[in-house]
């Protein structure tokens, strides 16, 4: 009923993908499928995460390379819809296909298995979904008004938290805990979660393919359209490189977001090789879930009273925050300060100052660009906002993953993230004043 009233027919439709895809970022990226690649990796005396930081990065490079043709392309009459549409049903039946990978168990109970099989086949189900996730972003401009983004981008995030993260999410957490009883093993219990992943995915991208139309688009050349389409990268990077507002954001974006991707993708392969139970870091995130619903849509009703530049710095500072505590967390527990059960209490605390900016951060970001650039050429924007997103989540798990096989300690690894945070807000401070203006001006 909320949104019914609050948003129009393809406002609610464009929100709805988040909430769709939602389920993707919670069970493959941040906790149940993680958890259980490390398990299934470090059975044969391999790092678990450090494969899973570099297979994360793998990705991102793909799709930093692919995305400024993808967004010259999406800019044409009928092709944006085509491509969202191809870019889903390959990112869900790639996250189907996991299910299938062959895993046993062995004479001591050990989870068994081509775990590289398994990276591989996460690394094409996360490129495809980043895909299909770039080009809906691009669609925020044909659905909303420069003065309604903030809100519609909030809630997306939000309606993603409360209902694509937290329904499939539970009855996930339901079925390893209680799996056992009925005889369903930790393999059954996965596989199952990644059947239902795509499912939900699928199901709920309906709305969004069914009523969000490209409305800013721009004819399809006649001859050389591979030509034309390359020419408009060119152009549009020399747009970008000339306009000195929309570049900084950029670069800033480029290192704060790299953070944030960072702590999404690595929080449960962190806490596996530090040693927790991973009940406990499922209920944790079950929490990061629940409060990031509100502060979301918070972080959008803020931003019609603070500038959102100084929303970002709010959110970069807990994540500095949260850096810290998850250093004292690992090396605490590295070094025998305390136990397992103090470590939990940490994780817990962390999973929920993580929920208090996620949403926000990721939300802002999103209609801060949408605001600062054209709506005609939203594609071809997007398209290098897609660059920098995806190509700063490299720079982070690299980073993880270089600290852990040099020290061999994850508190380490975890705390080395500050710096990349760091270097995005002082960007942001040393031009905040021209990106207020900008951005008062678009209102």
């Amino acid at each position: 009923m909320i949104l019914r009233k609050r948003f129009t027919r393809e406002e609610r439709s464009w929100i709805m993908y988040d909430w769709a895809e939602a389920v993707f970022t919670t069970i493959m990226m941040a906790a149940i499928f993680p958890v259980f690649f490390v398990t299934v990796a470090g059975g044969e005396d391999s790092l678990g995460s450090a494969w899973w930081a570099i297979g994360i990065s793998i990705s991102r490079i793909i799709l930093g390379i692919a995305a400024p043709v993808i967004g010259a392309i999406i800019a044409y009459r009928g092709y944006k819809k085509k491509l969202f549409v191809t870019f889903v049903s390959l990112g869900i039946l790639a996250t189907l296909l996991l299910a299938a990978t062959h895993l046993y168990y062995d004479e001591y109970g050990a989870i068994q298995g081509n775990w590289l099989m398994l990276l591989i086949g996460y690394v094409f189900a996360l490129l495809f979904r980043s895909a299909a996730s770039f080009v809906y972003d691009s669609y925020l401009p044909d659905v909303t008004t420069k003065d309604r983004m903030d809100m519609v981008s909030t809630w997306g995030f939000g309606i993603g938290y409360i209902g694509g993260s937290t329904i499939p999410f539970v009855a996930s957490i339901l079925i390893i805990m209680f799996g056992p009883q009925f005889g369903i093993g930790m393999i059954t219990a996965v596989r199952i979660s990644i059947i239902m992943t795509g499912l939900w995915w699928a199901f709920f991208s309906i709305p969004m393919i069914r009523d969000v139309h490209h409305k800013h688009e721009i004819d399809v050349p006649k001859s050389a359209f591979m030509k034309d389409a390359l020419s408009k990268i060119f152009s549009t990077g020399k747009k970008i490189a000339k306009n000195k507002i929309l570049l900084t954001f950029l670069i800033a974006y480029f290192f704060y977001i790299d953070g944030v991707g960072t702590i999404i993708g690595m929080a449960t392969a962190y806490g596996t090789e530090l040693g927790l139970d991973v009940v406990s870091m499922l209920g944790a995130l079950f929490v990061t879930q629940i409060v990031a619903c509100p502060f979301s849509i918070f972080f959008g009703k803020l931003s019609k009273k603070v500038n959102s530049i100084n929303l970002i710095f709010v959110a970069i500072c807990v994540y500095i925050v949260i850096c810290i505590m998850g250093f004292i967390m690992g090396f605490g527990l590295e070094t025998g300060a305390f136990g397992v059960d103090i470590a939990v209490i940490f994780f817990w605390a962390l999973a929920f100052m993580v929920g208090t900016v996620q949403g926000g951060i990721q939300a802002i970001s999103r209609s801060t660009f949408a605001r600062l650039v054209p709506a005609e050429n939203s594609g071809e924007y997007f398209g290098f906002f897609e660059i920098y997103g995806r190509f700063s989540t490299i720079i982070g798990p690299f980073l993880y993953a270089t600290i852990l096989n040099i020290t061999g300690r994850p508190s380490f690894s975890i705390l080395s993230i500050i710096a990349i945070f760091l270097v995005g807000f002082s960007i942001l401070l040393a031009n905040r004043r021209s990106l207020k203006g900008a951005l008062e001006r678009s209102r």
